[in-house]
């Protein structure tokens, strides 16, 4: 059974309390800027059309996201698990904190993208950005994967400045050779191996399915994938007496 409910009629915490006692799936229409849908949720399955606003699927805690366009900033902050599906792209942070649970973006994501994701316990956070991210990428990231593939990127860098700054557990993956790309010294870039590749694979094919786009494709370009250094990145900024 389909729930569908009109965004510009159920404003704030009455959306969300109409998500939560619908039946079954929901179909939300004329979304434009509502903030928090989905918080906190499991065992939704929502499908968006519209802008939804900041924060959309915060804390999420395994149910289904998809839109049809673009999110604002704060997408699936602090999530623990489910899946969010952006058909657009997506403002800054999205991912922020997130611990659990997957992210797909056929776009771009603007700054700070997966700022202090982290893995806990069996749980791995991915996040998959098909076109280009902002500056600050993986800030702070101690765990868990963030891909960026720079699908239509008309020449632009597939990541801006000050990638994987404070980063100290998790991996970057990153479509390029990144020569044009300045890291930080705590974390190392090189060429993605054939076992690299292997890793990510399986979310490169959800990818493709979600977003009809060819994994051969994907694969037909250089990755380079980012790792730290240490886990203390910011040793070198103390003097041991």
């Amino acid at each position: 059974m389909m729930t569908i409910l009109e965004a510009n009629r159920l404003r704030g915490a009455a959306l969300n309390d109409a998500i939560r006692e619908s039946p079954g799936a929901c179909t939300i229409t004329g979304c434009l800027g509502e903030r928090f849908i989905g918080a906190g949720m499991s065992g939704k399955v929502l499908k968006i059309s519209g802008i939804p606003g900041n924060a959309l699927g915060a804390y999420l805690d395994g149910a289904e996201i998809e839109v049809e366009g673009n999110a604002q900033d704060a997408v699936g902050d602090t999530m623990n698990a489910g899946r969010i599906v952006i058909h657009g792209s997506v403002g800054d942070a999205v991912g922020y904190a997130m611990r659990g649970g997957e992210i797909f973006v056929r776009g771009n994501a603007g700054y700070r993208a997966g700022i202090h994701m982290k893995a806990y316990r069996e749980k791995l956070p991915v996040m998959v950005i098909g076109g280009c991210a902002g500056s600050f990428l993986g800030e702070y990231q101690a765990g868990g994967m963030i891909i960026v593939l720079g699908l239509e990127s008309g020449g632009k860098r597939i990541v801006g400045n000050f990638p994987g700054t404070g980063m100290h557990g998790g991996k970057m993956f990153l479509r390029s050779d990144c020569r044009d790309i300045l890291f930080p010294g705590q974390v190392t870039a090189s060429p993605a191996s054939p076992e690299d590749l292997e890793e990510i694979r399986g979310y490169l094919e959800e990818f493709g399915r979600l977003f009809s786009v060819s994994v051969e494709d994907l694969l037909a370009s250089p990755f380079t994938v980012v790792t730290p250094d240490s886990k203390n990145p910011y040793q070198q900024m103390y003097v041991a007496n």
